[in-house]
């Protein structure tokens, strides 16, 4: 089977080669890492680790070590330059790798403001890498004043880190709701209810005009014409497909690197999975952003690469803490036409139909509700909405049926 290298150190890659050996691979493993530290947990980024809640060692996947235990050749700050297809080599920094199979686990990157507003000023701060958080970390403070740009997952959770902190927070979405692209009103309305709580000055349908500087950003100007005094700006404005390599190597792009259901791209040597994959579901084409997926799709690559020929079939759930709220997120509400609410009190949950047919839900503190719903959709059983919205309802029952 040879020699396999991995680029890409982030959750996708690091579950790759961890299941490569697990299965009995005994050939060389490769594992390409562009950060100085071993593959590590993102999604606690903007919550734990920010919030000082986490030790830095918590947060890698593996310690150290086990990469060497396993004979895997995990290299930090590896820098790769190019893919030669056809020579089967990855181009580094002085030096050309050869492979028989290469594994492109190399996630997404942040969408930045553009320099001509004031992208490029100092203290403008995406949220993506442990250096992006270790490097805003200390500017967390109460009663400094921070502008979050971008009302998604990210921007809440980097709000709600500020807010427990003390800080005068304002968050601006251009959209007419936050969580507009991934959730419905109602759940909009539940976390603006719940940001607004807890004193974030949250603003919809309002975007950035330009950052204006005194040595670093110092004011915000918005689209509404209000102008803020800033100390440090978070951008949180949705991430991109890492695509270049496989671009530039001639693989084909289709949001993302196009595979197939097994994870090959349009070379047979060369596989993709997690952020940047783009890969066939439900008679179409999706990319998930999310650590489920990169773990399951990853995993499935692995396995393929020693001859399973196995299909990769999504099963996307998701989650985000805020405050004392953890949402859970079962599904994909593409497509729905109808949300039940299930008011339960102290746990919220909010049901996504088309038609008779349950799509996703989102569980805001309900554990349970997240549990049954996600079997109910994954076992593709039906069920009654007046049932969901009834908070006495048995849920448990429906998987009976």
């Amino acid at each position: 089977m040879g020699h396999v290298v991995v680029v890409g150190g982030g959750q996708a890659g690091a579950s790759c080669v961890a299941k490569l050996r697990a299965l009995g691979h005994e050939d060389p493993i490769t594992l390409l890492c562009g950060e100085p530290v071993p593959p590590y947990q993102r999604p606690p980024l903007s919550k734990a680790y920010l919030l000082g809640d986490m030790a830095l060692e918590r947060l890698f996947l593996r310690p150290e070590s086990y990469y060497a235990d396993a004979n895997i050749d995990l290299r930090l700050n590896a820098s790769v330059q190019a893919i030669d297809p056809e020579a089967k080599t990855v181009a580094l920094d002085g030096e050309t790798l050869a492979y028989d199979d290469l594994v492109l686990t190399t996630g997404s990157t942040p969408r930045l403001l553009p320099a001509a507003i004031g992208g490029d000023l100092d203290g403008v701060l995406p949220v993506r890498t442990l250096a992006d958080v270790d490097a805003m970390a200390p500017r967390f403070v109460a009663g400094k004043r921070v502008l979050i740009i971008g009302g998604g997952y990210i921007g809440l959770e980097a709000a709600a880190v500020a807010a427990k902190k003390e800080m005068q927070v304002v968050l601006v979405e251009m959209a007419d709701r936050i969580l507009q692209r991934v959730a419905a009103p109602e759940t909009s309305a539940f976390f603006r209810d719940l940001h607004r709580s807890h004193g974030v000055d949250l603003r919809e349908g309002v975007g950035l005009e330009r950052l204006n500087r005194a040595g670093h950003v110092s004011s915000a100007v918005l689209s509404d014409g209000t102008e803020l005094e800033v100390d440090f700006v978070i951008v949180g404005v949705g991430i991109a497909p890492d695509t270049g390599l496989a671009d530039a190597a001639g693989l084909t792009i289709d949001n993302g690197i196009k595979v197939d259901a097994q994870g090959r791209s349009s070379d047979p040597h060369i596989w993709a999975a997690g952020d940047c994959a783009s890969f066939p579901h439900d008679g179409g084409r999706i990319r998930l952003e999310s650590v489920p997926n990169a773990i399951d799709q990853a995993e499935v690559v692995a396995e393929n690469i020693l001859g399973a020929e196995k299909d990769y079939v999504a099963k996307p759930w998701f989650w985000s803490d805020q405050y004392d709220v953890k949402l859970q997120i079962a599904g994909l509400n593409t497509g729905y036409d109808r949300v039940v609410t299930r008011d339960g009190g102290a746990a919220k949950s909010f049901w996504y139909f088309r038609g008779d047919t349950l799509l996703a839900v989102d569980a805001a503190n309900d554990p349970r509700g997240y549990m049954i719903g996600k079997r109910l959709i994954e076992g593709g059983i039906a069920v009654d909405p007046e049932v969901i919205a009834d908070p006495t309802s048995d849920l448990k029952a429906l998987l009976r049926k």
